[in-house]
């Protein structure tokens, strides 16, 4: 997992509330236990159409959207079922980060735990990165905050286990193998 520190990205603006994780990652792509790859299928419904060719006004077939690290999203965000999947391929089509006003426990939690940042922010901030799609927007973890291209910026929570394993690039099982050493030491003692 790459190490998410502070970062610069235009942003994509996906502006529907309530976007549920199997509009994310529809449930005919779950069967796959690899993360390469699945960010082909990420929004697949509303991407493709039904024979398959990109629609062009899905603003991540645009290629303005092409290199953006950050998810602007609606109310809301990853709602729905539990489904890892979802992350996995906003991680693999290239975003770093998402922000919205309210993002789903589930998806959220599920999103920290493989490397994708979900910034939750004022419903004021939130319009302002809303009307300028494409814009150049800096998340800096290390500080927990978010900076528009106005220069105005605003923290945000992130757990602090999580926020430590994002900076190191590392999930939990990494984190466990890096107290071996301590772990050996303990037992040896018992």
């Amino acid at each position: 997992m790459e190490p998410i520190k502070k970062f610069t990205s235009k942003t994509v603006v996906i502006p529907i509330e309530n976007v549920d994780t199997d509009q994310i990652i529809p449930a005919r792509f779950l069967k796959v236990t690899s993360k390469v790859g699945i960010g082909e299928k990420l929004f697949c419904d509303w991407r493709y159409d039904a024979s398959g060719t990109p629609k062009p006004d899905f603003v991540l077939n645009k290629p303005e959207a092409k290199g953006a690290q950050i998810l602007v999203a609606g109310d809301n965000f990853g709602c729905g079922s539990s489904r890892e999947h979802a992350p996995w391929a906003l991680v693999d089509f290239g975003f770093r980060a998402v922000v919205s006003t309210t993002i789903a426990d589930i998806f959220r939690n599920n999103s920290l735990k493989n490397g994708l940042l979900p910034v939750m922010v004022s419903p004021a901030f939130h319009a302002r990165l809303m009307a300028a799609p494409g814009a150049a927007v800096t998340v800096d973890l290390e500080s927990q905050t978010i900076t528009a291209p106005d220069g105005t910026s605003e923290t945000f929570p992130v757990d602090s286990f999580a926020r430590y394993c994002l900076l190191n690039g590392i999930d939990e099982l990494g984190f466990l193998m890096k107290q071996e050493e301590a772990i050996a030491a303990f037992e040896v003692r018992r």
